[in-house]
């Protein structure tokens, strides 16, 4: 291998562009380059490379087919999976890490979902094909830099734009839509492309084509990205926001959330976001996990009145409250329900003061566990069956009723009385 590729990203600068890679890529790319002189470096890893951002994939592209490439590698002793043979995709793994390493294609079918590809030796054929310019740059192994539609230009520009037609691009895959503004929030600054802002807001219904799953998976790195607010203004100018969020949007709510600092959570945001984040949840096909979320940031607080979204006075959540909550749900979930009570609410002198205070108490508490189990009421004589269940029940309603304060001990002898037939 040649010494360190070197790339102008600025006037008048140089720097080693694989500066970026860890000891372990540099050394497998450099194995890979061996047995595979022709391929490139391309897409994310080119852009991030030139933005001096660590990698984290490190993808190539080779003129050659995936069946030549998967013989060359393993002639060279080389582990090799077809993991996407249909998309011309095989995958190396050198000491753990895989390269995934794809034949140039041409697009000769799309429908906005799925494409029909022949394989190409052309590079800007396939560059062409590619959604934004930032993303259609390749690296040879003497470090060119092959940039064939000015996307190291729009990178240092922080211009978000798409090869080509940006109409056509689209629709070829409305997936783009999403990418756009994940891509805009991450790498775009100051106006977005105007070609790319029309040919979206007058393609929205391409979105009602794609499945909820992948939609869920751009809407969730879109929300948990950097420039959300700037992104999810855009998308609701574009008519995109109303297409993903059909039963409505808190639009304020949300904007006020991200400027109480809350924590980066996709879910905590959509909760904000979504007007019926349970029916958002459903429609979209949300995980078990990430529903009981959205179902447990929406409780009540303690001392509310409505709920949530009207707390009445934050001096009636006490610690013994705030315990209880502990009790009942993850700690995520109640941090959750604080964040979007104070979000909810206007903003009134001194009421950030408040929250303030309760969300440093919530962070000195520690969720409390009730202390029996079956065990102990069968270690007090009780014979094995329901009526265990309903004793613990009855204690565990006690306990949580004094705060969650009482010992193990104090709960033992509770559970004996209530075993006995007495309450106290």
């Amino acid at each position: 291998m040649k010494p360190p590729a070197s790339v102008g990203v600025a006037a008048g600068v140089a720097v080693d562009i694989l500066a970026g890679l860890t000891d372990g890529q540099r050394h497998g790319l450099e194995r890979l380059w061996t047995v595979l002189p022709q391929a490139r470096l391309v897409g994310g890893a080119v852009r991030d490379l030139l933005l001096r951002m660590p990698v984290a994939d490190v993808d190539m592209a080779v003129p050659q087919p995936p069946d030549d490439v998967m013989a060359v590698l393993r002639a060279a002793g080389l582990r090799v999976e077809a993991t996407g043979l249909a998309h011309g995709t095989v995958t190396a793994v050198l000491d753990g890490t895989p390269y995934e390493i794809t034949t140039l294609r041409r697009d000769v079918l799309t429908d906005g979902r799925h494409a029909v590809v022949r394989w190409t030796d052309d590079w800007r054929e396939d560059a062409a094909r590619r959604d934004f310019t930032i993303n259609a740059m390749t690296l040879d192994r003497h470090g060119l830099l092959h940039d064939y539609f000015g996307g190291q230009a729009d990178l240092n520009r922080g211009r978000v734009r798409f090869v080509g037609d940006a109409t056509l691009r689209i629709t070829e895959d409305a997936l783009r839509i999403l990418r756009f503004f994940r891509f805009q929030g991450r790498y775009g600054h100051g106006q977005p492309d105007g070609e790319a802002v029309g040919a979206i807001a007058s393609s929205t219904a391409l979105l009602r084509g794609l499945s909820v799953e992948r939609v869920w998976s751009e809407l969730r790195r879109i929300l948990a990205g950097p420039n959300v607010a700037a992104v999810v203004a855009l998308m609701a100018q574009t008519g995109v926001l109303a297409e993903l969020l059909p039963e409505g949007v808190e639009q304020g709510r949300f904007e006020r959330l991200l400027g109480l600092g809350a924590p980066c959570s996709a879910l905590l945001r959509l909760a904000a976001l979504a007007r019926q984040p349970l029916e958002v949840a459903r429609r979209l096909r949300l995980s078990r996990a990430d529903t009981a979320y959205l179902r447990g940031v929406g409780g009540a607080l303690p001392g509310s009145a409505g709920g949530i979204f009207a707390p009445a006075d934050l001096s009636a959540v006490t610690d013994d409250s705030l315990r209880v909550l502990l009790a009942e749900a993850p700690a995520d979930h109640v941090q959750g329900r604080l964040w979007l009570a104070e979000a909810a609410m206007p903003a009134e002198p001194g009421m950030a003061a408040d929250f303030a205070a309760l969300h440093a108490r919530f962070g000195r508490i520690e969720a409390p566990v009730f202390p029996l189990a079956g065990r102990d009421a069968l270690a007090l004589g009780a014979a094995p069956g329901p009526m265990v269940g309903r004793a613990l029940e009855q204690v565990k309603n006690w306990w949580k009723a004094t705060g969650c304060r009482a010992t193990a001990e104090e709960c033992r002898i509770r559970l004996a009385g209530v075993l006995r037939g007495k309450d106290d």
